[in-house]
């Protein structure tokens, strides 16, 4: 029978995480915040151990993640935008950049960068998702970040 590791979502003691949140659809930004800063006290993180960077744009959130990450502080960092179609011409590219630099800042540092932006359509997609009847990505991904810190920390305590 293989094992199997799989992290826990309950936060450890002390564990610290960082959110990179954008100012662009603040209106919805805002949101992910409120959900994502309820989520990770509901799973045992203490509010004083959260910092919160605002950034300018989707497009900004990757280079603040890698920093943040760099550090060492933080176990997860949790990117948090919108990204809506309606509103820009360069939809895909913003998109696109956003998804892929902040893939590759968890890769680089070793420090899970959740992935917290919302790609819609309309503004009310991106506000169903940000709390509304279409659940709260927030929310989920304070939970995945929790998750992704505890199975991390679950594989460097089994290595030989």
């Amino acid at each position: 029978m293989a094992e199997v590791i799989q992290g826990g979502v309950t936060a450890g003691v002390g564990w610290r995480f960082a959110v990179a949140v954008s100012r662009f659809h603040e209106e919805v930004t805002g949101r992910l915040l409120e959900g994502c800063l309820d989520a990770l006290g509901r799973h045992g993180v203490d509010a004083s151990l959260v910092r919160v960077a605002w950034v300018p744009g989707a497009f900004e959130l990757p280079l603040v993640a890698k920093r943040l990450a760099s550090t060492g502080l933080y176990r997860a960092v949790i990117c948090l935008g919108a990204v809506i179609r309606g509103e820009t011409g360069h939809y895909e590219m913003v998109a696109s950049e956003a998804a892929r630099g902040i893939g590759a800042a968890a890769r680089e540092t070793g420090v899970p960068c959740i992935f917290g932006v919302l790609t819609t359509e309309t503004e009310e997609q991106a506000l169903d998702r940000s709390g509304g009847p279409s659940g709260h990505k927030g929310a989920d991904a304070a939970v995945t970040a929790i998750e992704m810190a505890s199975l991390l920390q679950r594989i460097f305590e089994d290595r030989p």
